[in-house]
């Protein structure tokens, strides 16, 4: 199996004062430091566990922004999203210390510290987007995923407003939040469409950046598609982010949750990434995101399907490498880390599928590089019944498996 590049990303949100340095030989992930595995879908390990609204126009205090591909539609872009893009801080009570000194004797003192109560503090902040006039925002989960803190979200002007978590995404990498507008319309930002996004489409990111500077504004362009990265938190616990948008815009530490965005001003991505400048980022597809924040208004959570195997997709690569009999598939493979191939008790468990099975399509469509398993399955639904052509030792049959919902699991 090929090499897997490791990588940084966070699971909360970028620390204030954290400047930690990093491993050699790792390429750094700053949105507080928790490993990540990048799997390019040609040839490289990928997990499958869990299996969009397009906007008309932008709207950002009521006006819509004009299209155009040069540095003025970049400014007039920036001008109109800014008011809908926020900064999200985290505060927490956190022990108070207080230092006294101790006497040791021989008229020698030592300082020591105590605890003296708890004090409110921020800990943490990320960014995020408004999306409905409202009061709805999006960010990343990971930006929210501290239930002991309370959190304030700023907008572009300095208005400040408290914020509920309506929805975490427990199987992607998105939260829902509300702030209380109190009747008054808030400016908001519309959903493009990120399965037409092309390599070398130009974008814009914006956020918090390093939790310091509020609607930081990069430039860059769509560096691949189609991405695959497994998140670790350190702490055995990993989460997979399928079909994730590269870019090289800058997205820094604190820019989590805020958007990726067209010349026209709609959000094609949700950043959730950042590389220690390697330009290598990544941003979730809005897309996917868009139905995620459906399935979290309409079920309090995310409903996406549920086959239950790790694979690898072949490529021409990987067939010369192991004298393959086939031309494509997804390969079920155990992860790096010895996650087994296929989830016990899972759909794909079930239907009596195992390591090393080559899934050949899935309801007749083949499953190749250019159409792996994981975009075949993202727009079917829990509770569907799919066909799946398998070579399982050589042999060909097909088998029907009914996808569920993914097992709850814990954050």
């Amino acid at each position: 199996m090929q090499d897997e590049q490791q990588v940084q990303r966070s699971k909360e949100a970028f620390a204030f004062g954290f400047m930690g340095a990093v491993a050699a030989m790792c390429l750094v992930f700053i949105l507080a430091g928790v490993g990540l595995t990048i799997a390019h879908k040609n040839g490289k390990l990928t997990s499958w566990l869990a299996g969009g609204t397009t906007g008309s126009q932008v709207v950002a205090d009521g006006k819509s922004v004009s299209g155009g591909t040069d540095g003025s539609s970049v400014v007039d872009a920036v001008a109109k999203v800014n008011p809908a893009v926020v900064s999200i801080v985290a505060t927490k009570d956190v022990p108070n210390m207080e230092q006294y000194n101790q006497s040791i004797g021989f008229g020698f003192v030592v300082p020591q510290y105590r605890q003296n109560g708890t004090k409110s503090q921020e800990v943490s902040s990320g960014s995020g987007f408004l999306i409905s006039a409202d009061g709805y925002l999006v960010t990343n989960q990971h930006v929210v995923a501290d239930k002991e803190a309370s959190y304030t979200v700023f907008l572009n002007d300095g208005s400040k407003f408290d914020a509920k978590v309506v929805a975490l995404g427990d199987v992607y990498d998105i939260a829902l939040l509300k702030i209380d507008n109190s009747g008054k319309d808030l400016p908001y930002l519309q959903f493009g469409d990120s399965d037409k996004l092309q390599q070398g489409q130009s974008v814009i990111a914006i956020g918090n950046a390093l939790g310091q500077f509020r609607n930081t504004v990069s430039v860059g362009v769509v560096s691949g598609l189609s991405r695959s990265v497994t998140a670790s938190s350190g702490q055995g616990e990993s989460e997979l982010l399928q079909d994730v948008i590269q870019t090289d815009a800058a997205i820094n530490a604190g820019n989590s949750g805020g958007p990726l965005l067209d010349l026209q001003g709609f959000v094609v991505g949700v950043n959730v990434a950042a590389s220690n400048g390697q330009n290598i980022n990544f941003a979730l597809p809005a897309n996917e995101v868009s139905k995620s924040i459906d399935d979290m208004k309409k079920y309090g959570h995310i409903v996406r399907p549920f086959l239950g195997v790790r694979f690898v997709t072949i490529d021409q690569q990987l067939i010369d490498a192991n004298s393959l009999k086939v031309t494509h598939g997804a390969l079920l493979l155990r992860g790096s880390n010895g996650e087994l191939a296929v989830v016990p008790g899972s759909p794909a468990d079930k239907a009596g599928l195992e390591e090393n099975d080559i899934i050949l399509s899935v309801d007749g469509v083949d499953v190749t590089v250019d159409k792996p398993l994981n975009t075949l399955l993202q727009d079917k639904a829990a509770g569907d019944e799919i066909k799946l052509k398998v070579n399982h030792d050589g042999d060909e049959r097909e088998i029907t498996v009914t996808l569920t919902e993914p097992p709850t699991t814990t954050k």
